[in-house]
């Protein structure tokens, strides 16, 4: 079963109101309506795509230990996934796919991380809930998914739905602006050009971490020539 598989198993599910979900279809609506305004918002399209200069960064993982991406990138390319959080079951699906994925990402001798605006003590607990042996990076205030082109607001009416289930960003994110990142994944050329760019407004849509390796492989092989 891919990624894609099993988040739209999920989501059937929670649409459908089925056990442990209980949603009325006011706030699916709302969903799919702040989902359709992002996408027609045209932002992703802004984003940074393959081609272009990853913009450096320097953050703090789950530990409070600092990790930069210059460092990273001096042992390989540089496999990069904007998480939006631990309340997120869509990201943690992702991670979890993702570190299936490791022995085959870290084979081709590249590095993964994800950055998410959580603080490092929820970072910890995505850590421990997904099993995770690669690190989450804090971006509090979302300065790096800025530079990426993917800090967004969220709209009044989806924060106040956020609020009416304790969905408490500001608290997560020890950030009172409600913003999030638009969930995408990024291959990183030791160079700092970024090979593989996948940015999706649609937060339900993850490409699967297999579409990675012949990435991987091609920069190995450029490596090699």
């Amino acid at each position: 079963m891919t990624l894609q598989d099993r988040l739209d198993a999920f989501k059937a599910a929670f649409e459908a109101g089925k056990p442990p979900y209980s949603m009325p279809p006011s706030v699916i609506t709302a969903m799919h309506r702040a989902t359709a305004e992002l996408i027609a918002s045209r932002q992703a399209e802004s984003a940074k795509k393959a081609g272009d200069i990853a913009p450096a960064f320097t953050l703090n993982d789950q530990n409070g230990h600092s990790v930069g991406s210059a460092e990273m990138l001096e042992r390989g390319p540089l496999v990069l996934t904007f998480y939006r959080g631990v309340w997120c079951p869509y990201c943690n699906m992702e991670l979890e796919a993702i570190q299936a994925a490791l022995p085959e990402i870290t084979a081709r001798g590249a590095s993964v991380v994800a950055i998410s605006p959580q603080t490092p003590p929820n970072s910890r607990k995505s850590v421990r809930q997904n099993r995770l042996t690669f690190p989450i990076l804090s971006d509090v205030g979302g300065e790096v998914s800025a530079a990426f082109g993917l800090r967004f607001a969220l709209p009044d009416y989806l924060v106040q739905l956020y609020k009416r289930f304790k969905n408490d960003l500001p608290a997560f994110n020890a950030d009172r602006s409600w913003t999030l990142p638009i969930p995408a994944r990024y291959v990183i050329r030791t160079d700092g050009v970024i090979a593989y760019a996948e940015v999706n407004p649609d937060y339900t849509k993850r490409p699967d971490p297999s579409e990675l390796l012949p990435v991987l492989e091609r920069l190995a092989a450029q490596q090699a020539a």
